[in-house]
């Protein structure tokens, strides 16, 4: 059994998807396991990982909106130390989710043919993350 990690940095423009697909193929790749399982964590409280569907750009649209609607900025949170975006950014990330698992098959995660992996940016300013990834198996 072998297993690789790395740290990457990220560098997000505020609000929005950043798309890691490809960073995270080169990683597996790299790696040299054939099989096995991959775990990628971002250690954030106002930033989470997704996958989604990477063919069709409304999606990501929507799903920004839909997270608008559910987290607004403007309602009555009683943290705002950090400024009106902190608290709606921090019920975004509970609501989705800061670690992946994904299956590793021929030096490559097991995505679907529509399937990004995306780091979703809920804070209004750029913000560099830091992007943790473990790939174990043979």
């Amino acid at each position: 059994m072998k297993q690789q990690h790395s740290t990457i940095t990220v560098s997000t423009r505020g609000p929005g998807f950043t798309d890691l697909t490809d960073k995270v193929r080169r990683f597996v790749r790299e790696a040299g396991i054939e099989t096995g399982l991959l775990t990628l964590f971002l250690p954030h409280t106002s930033a989470s990982l997704l996958i989604q569907e990477n063919a069709d750009p409304d999606v990501l649209r929507d799903l920004a909106d839909a997270f608008t609607r559910l987290a607004p900025r403007d309602a009555d949170y009683r943290h705002t130390t950090e400024g009106p975006d902190d608290m709606p950014a921090h019920i975004r990330a509970a609501l989705t989710q800061t670690s992946l698992s994904i299956p590793v098959m021929k030096r490559a995660p097991a995505l679907g043919t529509w399937q990004a992996i995306y780091l979703f940016e809920h804070r209004d300013a750029p913000h560099s993350r830091e992007l943790m990834l473990h790939v174990i198996g043979d």
